[in-house]
């Protein structure tokens, strides 16, 4: 009742001026206005009612005194709110200059220099561009990680790059039915895991041992390091030989048997699923029967290394190299 009787004051000018019918219906709607603000406490409204009130109050003075459905204040908050938003998204606005790199491609760039450690900038963006990447030479520079020492190949990498130049040599005893030992020679390659000759003897000495490496490597097919243990039967003869034909020794230290795990697990192989099952009667027997196994070896046995495959699988065979001669070989 009060603010029906503050609204009549406020017309009263236009009612006498002659402004009657302007002044009524300018009543009506203010009277709508206190029966709308008691039955919604907030009324909702949508953007284009706030642009309204905030566009009004920028030309009209006395916007104030007809505001009915909200406060003031909301609308100078308003106001302050989307001034700010304004110039937010004006100054987030990217600039001129070059794009953003994408994460994929920083990622990218990091994972080849980590698994390529000896490539530089030049090579990496080489590279780059062969998958269609394009980036400068500087911008990959400037997204390789700064590395605090000289860049060194891994030992995984160093001996995977060796592997086709080492093979291992050692010895083991086989007793036979007539309580006598027999000594075998194997001659294993590290790469595919070939046994690239053995042989069988009552009395191994320097000079038959000697004689071994030259049956193992014929023509030139030497590998440039054998590695082996300090036994005696690897004596003067034998180190001159080996010497003579370019091969550099490798030893293994003292009763370190472990150190030749090449060798060792080939050894240890052959008993367990061989000559633990059979006795050995003599010399010629135990060619038979190591020949026998090397071709089960050799073409049918997988090998967890190679990738369940055998050392003869044929659709992992390369050209001819020491590693890819013939599995082994019986003196006459």
């Amino acid at each position: 009742m009060i603010s029906l009787l503050l609204h009549l004051l406020r017309l009263l000018p236009f009612l006498v001026g002659g402004h009657r019918q302007l002044a009524l219906e300018n009543l009506a709607l203010r009277q709508q206005l206190d029966v709308y603000k008691r039955t919604v406490t907030r009324p909702p409204l949508r953007r284009r009612d706030r642009l309204f009130w905030v566009g009004l109050a920028s030309i009209w003075a006395e916007w104030k005194q007809s505001l009915v459905i909200v406060t003031p204040d909301t609308v100078l908050r308003r106001q302050r709110r989307r001034f700010r938003a304004y110039w937010t998204h004006l100054s987030g606005r990217p600039t001129g200059g070059r794009p953003p790199i994408a994460p994929e491609i920083r990622a990218l760039v990091r994972r080849m220099a980590a698994a390529n450690p000896l490539w530089g900038a030049p090579r990496i963006h080489a590279e780059l561009l062969k998958l269609g990447i394009d980036l400068s030479e500087r911008t990959v520079s400037r997204l390789l990680p700064k590395r605090r020492t000289p860049p060194s190949q891994t030992w995984r990498t160093f001996l995977s790059n060796h592997v086709r130049d080492l093979v291992s040599f050692d010895f083991f005893t086989v007793p036979t039915a007539g309580l006598r030992v027999l000594f075998v020679l194997v001659v294993r390659a590290h790469h595919r895991r070939r046994v690239v000759h053995f042989n069988v003897t009552e009395h191994p000495t320097a000079q038959w041992t000697a004689q071994q490496i030259v049956d193992a490597f014929p023509d030139d097919s030497a590998p440039s390091y054998l590695l082996r243990d300090r036994d005696n039967v690897y004596g003067q003869a034998f180190r001159q030989r080996v010497k003579r034909m370019g091969i550099e020794e490798v030893l293994t230290a003292p009763q370190s048997p472990w150190q030749n795990p090449f060798a060792e697990r080939l050894i240890g192989s052959i008993r367990r699923e061989c000559l633990d099952h059979v006795v050995v009667l003599g010399e010629r027997h135990l060619r038979r029967i190591l020949t026998a196994y090397f071709a089960y070896y050799h073409r049918t046995r997988t090998h967890l290394s190679l990738e369940n495959d055998g050392p003869d699988d044929p659709t992992n065979q390369e050209p001819s190299s020491p590693t890819h001669r013939s599995a082994h070989r019986v003196p006459a």
